[in-house]
């Protein structure tokens, strides 16, 4: 695909683009989903092609094909170049991107074991035993587990000169088990209530997570739920653990901070922004406990990589530092409202998506305590656990989360189990309550492969790492859904 690939840069320098650029991709993927100890579904997928981002006179231009010949890619070429040129006649705005260094390199993130080197039979009876062993436990009516595995490799060439090859696996899996009686039925899930938890890893992450290991403790919970009173309504104290509070930090402060949401470029499906430009570097975001970045350089991240798809090599980010926030996620279209580079942002699903800035691994970083020391400190509260439900509103303000167990914390020890509760609140007032987070022995990276953005939606896969954290004077309540 090289001579290809770098004919058709040629071909665009000599149409007197003012930029562009070439991504060819191929993906491959494999899902596994079962239910019950009986296959639900496996679906196996491959997909290459080509897409082709051209700016001229100001204006973006983009196409895609799978027709992979000389004809075929230049007939995209063509076609990228004539929307630019049409959307140049009537744009005002003329678009200008910030500088980047055009890098010659290649990566492939690191793993040990190539999830598709592992026989189907061999993950589908992982999944049947898992599912078989959770059923035959009391009061357990419903047992569904899975496993997804994806590879991308990908080519990146500029008309400025770059050149990136880059390879990365993603992994995933997890199960949840729902216990039922006669008056209600209560979920619990593992290691997340995301659909499993993802990393930049092969297949060693099914090992590591240890699914059959934990089957004991959750279906237990999952029964106790049954019984358990419902979650007490009022304004208290919480203690988040750390795979709730990776949504948190995706809902309430990786999307905000896309600067093309704040900039108005991106509201149609997700929503706008409600930290606008003038509050960069000053606005009190939350408490100085609060310290928040974006890193793709994170080994096992599964928003890992080291080149976005504008070719910027990626870097650390700090969004919020000592509770003021700082910066955002910017492209190298949208660093020019702030005079300044790209942190390279920019990703696409795949070769037919035009990139879009995207968050990548949002982390808050560990504080001093252990969970132990935080929940002995707390004299009257809660401890939620593993999200159920989520809402937010369009400017990432005011906010739901519901998640599938609390425990009463009386006089610093834990008591009984509560069930359905949520909790509410406004992004600034809520980050601004909080008073301790947990140190790095409770840190660890919790990853998703289904966060959405744009028009046609596209899924990317997003990484949060954190450890369990305090909130002072919380509204809490319990859900009906």
């Amino acid at each position: 695909m090289k001579p290809l690939l770098k004919s058709t840069i040629e071909y665009l320098r000599k149409k007197g683009v003012d930029y562009g650029d070439i991504r060819f991709e191929r993906v491959k993927s494999e899902s596994i989903q079962v239910k019950d100890g009986a296959v639900e579904g496996f679906s196996r997928d491959s997909s290459l092609g080509i897409g082709i981002r051209v700016l001229y006179k100001g204006a973006w231009g983009f196409a895609a094909t799978n027709m992979l010949t000389d004809a075929g890619v230049k007939r995209a070429a063509d076609e990228a170049f004539m929307i630019a040129a049409a959307f140049a006649s009537v744009n005002v705005k003329k678009t200008v991107l910030t500088e980047a260094v055009p890098h010659i390199d290649s990566y492939t993130a690191p793993f040990k074991i190539d999830p598709f080197s592992i026989p189907p039979e061999e993950k589908i009876e992982t999944l049947l035993d898992l599912t078989e062993t959770a059923m035959r436990a009391k009061g357990i009516a419903i047992a569904e587990a899975f496993m997804e595995f994806s590879k991308s490799d990908k080519e990146f060439l500029s008309t400025e000169g770059a050149h990136i090859s880059q390879s990365i696996i993603t992994s995933g899996g997890g199960y949840h088990v729902i216990a039922e009686d006669k008056n209600d039925a209560q979920k619990r899930s593992y290691p997340d209530g995301h659909h499993g938890l993802f990393a930049t890893k092969g297949y060693e992450l099914i090992g590591e997570l240890d699914m059959k290991g934990s089957l004991e403790r959750v279906t237990r919970e999952a029964r106790e739920l049954l019984k358990a009173k419902e979650c007490p309504a009022g304004v208290t104290d919480i203690i988040i653990d750390g795979s709730q509070l990776a949504l948190q930090l995706h809902e309430s402060c990786g999307h905000p901070a896309e600067l093309d949401r704040v900039l108005g470029s991106e509201v149609g499906f997700a929503g706008g922004s409600f930290l606008s430009l003038e509050k960069r570097g000053s606005f009190r975001y939350g408490s100085k406990d609060v310290n928040i970045y974006a890193d793709p350089n994170h080994s096992g991240g599964a928003g890992s990589y080291r080149y976005d798809d504008e070719g910027v090599r990626v870097e650390r980010v700090d969004i919020v530092k000592d509770g003021v926030f700082l910066n955002y996620l910017t492209s190298r279209e949208s660093a020019a409202a702030l005079g300044g580079r790209s942190n390279g942002s920019m990703r696409a699903e795949r070769w037919s998506g035009m990139p879009l800035i995207r968050m990548s691994n949002v982390c808050m970083e560990p504080g001093n305590a252990s969970l132990s020391d935080l929940i002995a400190d707390t004299k009257d509260g809660l401890f939620l656990s593993t999200n159920r439900s989520w809402s937010i509103d369009d400017l990432r303000l005011n906010f739901q989360f519901g998640t599938e167990i609390a425990y009463e914390i009386k006089n610093g020890r834990i008591g009984q189990v509560f069930k359905n509760p949520v909790y509410y609140g406004i992004t600034p007032k809520f980050w601004a309550s909080c008073d301790g987070v947990c140190n790095k022995d409770e840190w660890r990276i919790w990853g998703l492969n289904s966060c959405a953005k744009g028009e046609p939606m596209q899924v990317a896969h997003v990484g949060h790492g954190a450890s369990p954290a305090r909130f002072r004077s919380v509204s809490v309540g319990v859900s009906r859904d």
